[in-house]
Parts: structure tokens; C-alpha cells; sequence
């Protein structure tokens, strides 16, 4: 198993620049940075201001929003509500908050319109494909098809009116396609409260949301993605302001196994790692539906991209070929 970075990178002044002169007031603003692990990734704050203190307590409430994430949505912590659901909602219904339904609400439609490429319940598959230990293996197809007996989306009810979840087989829901997007986007919700009107926040640099513009930059916070076989070289640029971007590539995780190339991309209609495509990116207005959707692009190919994607929302592919061919959906 090869483990790399993700392939988005943030190419940014405000990574290099530790101050700006205010084109308003004359007055020095400051950028400030920090970075937290939570949730089984690295979460990174840049912002800027002309209040270092104000900014210092605004990137610590939006550390504390993570830290409160965590306990809800962690699927290693016994006493999230998340691994609660997991216990008990194949014996009966499970009540839970508001939060967490309307996030599972958004799991299944996610599921529907994706023709069943999302999937939140794809674990047993991942563990087979040796994927969560970092093993990496080719599993019989008897192991495949016993693993796709224990997933689908369809398995997961919900009552809205008693806002509770029960399982109707025995299934596990995994945060994983959806936890740093939706984390992401809480910590903008507190930032702005707070008053931050530039910065960039991002979960593993593989969903990012930009809000504002960065100094000097007014077309926004500036994103660069590789090109998926040769990280010296760029396939695409773009420019974020008060929106989001996410990504998927083979290159993310991967294992080679008789001359072939296994990512950790998994089709759960087939039981079988995607195969056809190299990156997918997604931007969106919220970090939630980019990270959510890269996967489903990423499996369903450029055709079904480009026929369902919302109007909102931009998507970049670059195919597996010989000559890789890359293609921008706005």
C-alpha cells in the first residue's frame, strides 16, 4: 500500500506573506495560522485581520466546533452519537439529534442522486480490500460478494417525525465521505460570526473553503492541483471566494497486485475500486456537497458528471488513459 498526500495544494500569499499593509486604513493587518488534529485528519486555519486577538479567539471557537464534531460524528469513539447509531439501530430505532439526522438525511438523498455511488455504509468492503489497515490485497470474489451483502444506503430508515434511525440489516455507517466537508463548513459558520471576512480553512488539503479574498488577491484564495502522475506539473488553477473545493485521486491510496493498479476509490455497486479515472475535483458552495460529490464523479465518469451535476457547482476530471485527458465541467 502507497500512501501519499492528496493531490490539492494551496498555493497561497498567505502562506508565504506574514503581513499586509490595510488599502483602507493605512493600518497593518495580520495573518495568523494554526492547525489541529481531529477526526482522523489535520484541520488548518489562515486568516486575516486587523485584531490579532479577535482572530486568535475566532480560530479557537472554530477549533472547539471540531473538537464538539468529533464527539457527535467519530466512528472511533464509543460514546460519539455516530457509534452509538452503529450498536444499536439494526435492533431498533435510535433516536438523535437534530443535528445528526439532517446529516444522514443528506447521506441517503446523496445515495439517490448518485445512483447508489455514495455510499456510507461501504466499509465492509474497504476492510476487505485491506484498505483501513493499510494492507492492501485483492479479496476473492466470495468475500466480495458476502461484503456487498452488508451495505447499501436503502438499509438505513429514518422516521422524521420520531427523528430516529434504524437499520433493517446489519450495516455500518462510516463518516468518512462526509465528516471533514460538513466540519469544514461549521468552522466558516463560526468564523464569520466572529467577524473573519479572509481565510481559508481546510481538512486534510483535500477540502477547502475560501471565504473572502486574500490580500493582493482579489480574485481569491488560489488552489493548484497537480497533475495526477507528475506532482511537478499543474493541471488546473483556480480561485476560491466564499466557496469550497474537494478532491479524490488514485494517487490519495493505492496498492499494485499483479501489474494492477488498486485505488481506494470503491465502486460499492460492484464491490471493485473505480477504475477509469485519475482526479476529481468539485467546487461548491459548500464543503459538504464538494467533498460529498468527488467520489460519485470520480466512479460515474465525465458522461454522467456532466449530465447531473448541479448548476452550481464546477467539476474538473482528468481521465486514465494513455495521454491522461483532463476535463473542466462548469
Amino acid at each position: 500500500m502507497h500512501l501519499r498526500p492528496s493531490h490539492l495544494t494551496i498555493a497561497l500569499l498567505a502562506l508565504t506573506a506574514p503581513a499586509f499593509a490595510s488599502a483602507q486604513a493605512g493600518a497593518t493587518a495580520v495573518r495568523l495560522e494554526r492547525s489541529l488534529d481531529a477526526m482522523g485528519t489535520t484541520y488548518t486555519i489562515a486568516v486575516y485581520g486587523a485584531d490579532r486577538f479577535a482572530l486568535d479567539a475566532a480560530m479557537e471557537e472554530a477549533f472547539e466546533e471540531v473538537h464538539r464534531l468529533d464527539q457527535l460524528l467519530s466512528n472511533y469513539r464509543a460514546d460519539s452519537e455516530w457509534s452509538k447509531v452503529n450498536r444499536e439501530a439494526a435492533k431498533g430505532p435510535v433516536a438523535v439529534s437534530e443535528e445528526l439526522f439532517r446529516l444522514l438525511e443528506k447521506c441517503v438523498a446523496y445515495n439517490r442522486s448518485s445512483d447508489g455511488a455514495f455510499d456510507i455504509t461501504v466499509g465492509p468492503l474497504m476492510k476487505i480490500w485491506g484498505f483501513y489497515k493499510g494492507t492492501g490485497r485483492v479479496p476473492h470474489r466470495a468475500e466480495i460478494r458476502t461484503a456487498q451483502q452488508r451495505i447499501g444506503s436503502r438499509h438505513i430508515l429514518l422516521d422524521p417525525k420520531a427523528r430516529t434511525v434504524r437499520f433493517d440489516a446489519p450495516v455500518e455507517i462510516d463518516p468518512g465521505g462526509i465528516g471533514k466537508g460538513y466540519a469544514v463548513d461549521r468552522m466558516v459558520a463560526v468564523l464569520r460570526a466572529r467577524g473573519v471576512s479572509s481565510g481559508i480553512i481546510s481538512a486534510g488539503r483535500s477540502s477547502i473553503y475560501g471565504i473572502g479574498a486574500p490580500p493582493n488577491e482579489p480574485r481569491g484564495w488560489r488552489i493548484t492541483l497537480p497533475h495526477p502522475r507528475d506532482t511537478r506539473k499543474t493541471v488546473a488553477e483556480f480561485f476560491l471566494k466564499d466557496g469550497s473545493m474537494s478532491t479524490s485521486g488514485t494517487s490519495e491510496k493505492f496498492f499494485v497486485a499483479g501489474g494492477e493498479t488498486y485505488s481506494h476509490i470503491m465502486d460499492p455497486r460492484t464491490g471493485f475500486p473505480a477504475r477509469g479515472m485519475l482526479t476529481a475535483a468539485v467546487l461548491a458552495p459548500a464543503t459538504v456537497d464538494s467533498e460529498a460529490w468527488t467520489k460519485p464523479y470520480f466512479i460515474l465518469g465525465r458522461q454522467w458528471a456532466a449530465r447531473h451535476k448541479p448548476h452550481d457547482s464546477h467539476v474538473f476530471l482528468c481521465e486514465d488513459r494513455t495521454e491522461i485527458a483532463c476535463v473542466s465541467l462548469p
